[in-house]
């Protein structure tokens, strides 16, 4: 009898010595692994990833390991909309990203306010997504339409004054925002004068677009304004260099990305101008610390350099930790006070979370494609971009009187 009480006072001594592992903080990512925008899905999980590998090894967040859930929402704004609500409900995550089409990242935005969990869209550039659509608990973190066509403009209105443009855009939201607000910024309303077509979206076909490309071409256009995505503007602009195209226009790609480059290739994309919250290099051209750890870390894993979307991806997961460690809690209506106003330095130059949209305000830039040679000259073959122009933040962006005006037209409330 002896024997067994002290055999039982020492189980349950080493029950209370022994510590319970704290439950893991799961956080999911709701991206397409198919589709157009596949490429650019790819590049937030693997910025994702590193991120959340990092975070694990030093400590977690709060001591809780973070458990990355991932869903393939295949460009479906039903479909991110439904694993946003299966993520939540089954999954118990306690915050969502991810995005490419600013539909999706819209639809799964409201999947997660309703039960009352933060959605920062990873990539998504539809003014609509803070603008008219956003609510108190979707943040963005990259840039949007309007700061795309405020910075684009600045710059083509010194290089192509008086120029004719045509404007081919995929005929949804987000082709429709970036096309109205460059219209705006470029003086190029008038649409007899600047001819446009839409493409369809998300079946647009190869003949799709070189009838739209025939179109270009007859206009005596200088400037081609090509606002496509993904797979889209990859299939489009092979098109546009097969008929001559590319040598006979400026051809402007509003939001330009390292993995849309990579696809079309050096020789078919030199020379051609886009928009950009963030490209690999600007942490080596301007000198950010954190940005070049960023980039030899997920140039180390993965054997290629990191997209916009994979820097957007790792920086949410970042400031998601430090909002969480900020507030002591997980609790949303506390994570939302700490990320309203909150500035931080992470991968290039001074950010911040705008209180009355939840926009990430941040400088933008101006890109143009390097020629062949000294894109090759990069160990991984991916020196695209120089940088030819840029515009802080605070200048890009819309401000609040215009951003109380857009919810004024869409019957939205002024404030989230």
């Amino acid at each position: 009898m002896l024997c067994k009480k002290l055999l039982l006072s020492f189980l349950l001594t080493l029950l209370v010595a022994t510590p319970v592992a704290a439950e893991a903080l799961k956080i999911g990512l709701n991206y397409p692994q198919t589709g157009r925008y596949k490429d650019q899905g790819l590049q937030q999980r693997l910025g994702a990833f590193l991120a959340v590998d990092e975070i694990n090894k030093a400590g977690g967040i709060m001591g809780r390991e973070v458990e990355l859930v991932i869903r393939n929402t295949s460009g479906d704004p039903k479909k991110g909309a439904k694993n946003t609500a299966e993520l939540i409900d089954r999954e118990g995550v306690q915050m969502l990203f991810g995005g490419v089409s600013s539909a999706v990242a819209i639809a799964s935005g409201r999947a997660a306010r309703d039960r009352n969990r933060i959605y920062f869209g990873t990539l998504t550039y539809s003014n609509a997504t803070t603008g008219a659509a956003g609510h108190s608990h979707m943040f963005r973190e990259p840039y949007n339409a309007w700061m795309t066509a405020k910075v684009l403009s600045q710059y083509l209105k010194t290089q192509h004054s008086g120029d004719e443009y045509f404007y081919i855009t995929a005929d949804y939201t987000w082709g429709w925002s970036v096309e109205k607000s460059v219209r705006k910024f470029t003086n190029t309303n008038d649409t007899e004068a600047h001819q446009g077509v839409k493409t369809p979206f998300p079946r647009a076909l190869i003949t799709d677009f070189r009838h739209a490309l025939e179109q270009a071409e007859q206009s005596g256009a200088k400037v081609l304004m090509m606002v496509l995505f993904g797979d889209d503007m990859v299939r489009a602009l092979n098109v546009a260099y097969e008929m001559g195209l590319t040598k006979k226009m400026q051809v402007v790609v509003p939001n330009l990305t390292l993995g849309m480059a990579r696809q079309v290739g050096p020789t078919i994309m030199e020379g051609i101008v886009g928009g950009s919250p963030w490209v690999w290099s600007v942490p080596y051209q301007y000198d950010y610390a954190r940005g070049k750890e960023f980039v030899e870390a997920f140039s180390s894993r993965y054997e290629m350099r990191p997209s916009t979307a994979a820097a957007s991806a790792y920086s949410i997961v970042y400031q998601y930790k430090n909002a969480v460690e900020r507030a002591g809690t997980t609790d949303t209506r506390q994570i939302i006070r700490e990320l309203e106003g909150h500035r931080y330095t992470f991968l290039k130059d001074e950010q911040y979370w705008r209180a009355f949209d939840h926009q990430n305000i941040q400088t933008v830039y101006v890109v143009r494609i390097k020629p062949r040679n000294q894109i090759m000259e990069d160990e991984y073959s991916a020196d695209y971009f120089e940088i030819i122009d840029s515009m802080p933040g605070d200048e890009a962006a819309q401000t609040r009187e215009e951003w109380e005006a857009r919810r004024k037209e869409a019957g939205q409330p002024l404030t989230l």
